[in-house]
This record gives C-alpha cells, sequence and structure tokens, in this order.
C-alpha cells in the first residue's frame, strides 16, 4: 500500500481524490480529472468519498459509480449499473453480473461526455426512487 492510500487525519475525500490525479501522473490522471468533472457537471450535488483503501467514489442518495485506475485502463463501475438503460453502450466490463456495470477506458479512447452524464443522471434518480420506496 502507497502513503497516498492511506488517508490522512483531517483529509477531505475530494483532496485525496485531487491527490490521486496527481500520482498518477500520466493519462490515468487526467482522464480521472476529466471523467470527475463531468460527474459533478451532471450532478452538483454528488459527495465525493475515499473508500476501501483508495478509491474515488462519486454517491448522491446512494453509490453512483467509482473511480479506479490500473496500470492500463481507468475503470468507472456503476454500483446499479445493470439496472440502467446503456443505449450509448458505454458499459464495456462487469457486463455478465447482476448488478454492477462498468466502463474501461483505455489510453487514447474517446470520452462520450454526453452519454456518461445521461447515465450519471440515470444514476442518481435510480438511487433517489430506491430511497422513496423505502
Amino acid at each position: 500500500m502507497k502513503k497516498s492510500d492511506v488517508k490522512s487525519a483531517g483529509e477531505s475525500p475530494s483532496r485525496q481524490i485531487d491527490k490521486r490525479i496527481k500520482d498518477l501522473g500520466d493519462w490515468r490522471g487526467e482522464m480521472l480529472a476529466r471523467v470527475r468533472a463531468v460527474i459533478k457537471d451532471a450532478d452538483p450535488d454528488v459527495i465525493e468519498e475515499w473508500k476501501w483503501r483508495g478509491v474515488p467514489v462519486w454517491e448522491d442518495h446512494g453509490i453512483i459509480c467509482t473511480g479506479e485506475s490500473y496500470k492500463a485502463v481507468v475503470k468507472l463501475t456503476f454500483a446499479k449499473g445493470a439496472s440502467l438503460a446503456d443505449p450509448s453502450r458505454l458499459f464495456n466490463s462487469s457486463l455478465e453480473g447482476n448488478m454492477r456495470r462498468a466502463i474501461d477506458i483505455h489510453e487514447g479512447d474517446t470520452l462520450n461526455e454526453k452519454a456518461l452524464k445521461a447515465l450519471i443522471r440515470a444514476a442518481v434518480t435510480l438511487n433517489k426512487s430506491k430511497i422513496k420506496k423505502k
């Protein structure tokens, strides 16, 4: 585990995500920053969290998605992705489960920001509808 994976006392999740983006220092950091901006634009009420020893998480009435970074991919995992319509076919990973869906973004890939915003908004709507039913 790297030092950047350990939450410093008093350091906000947003600062932890800032640090992750900076520490990556390559296309993955740039893509994570870009995805983060799209998420915040799509849902101004989004809450940033830092969970599971260093995973950025975006929430609004529940988890919307996580932003993991691996050697060859930035992975956005939508907690309830299997329940979301994906007309633009952004989901390209974790397709076999009955709950999650993911978007693997590789170096050089083009990000369909409009479609991603629609998915984020749909995830928030789904989260809010689950709360109302309870």
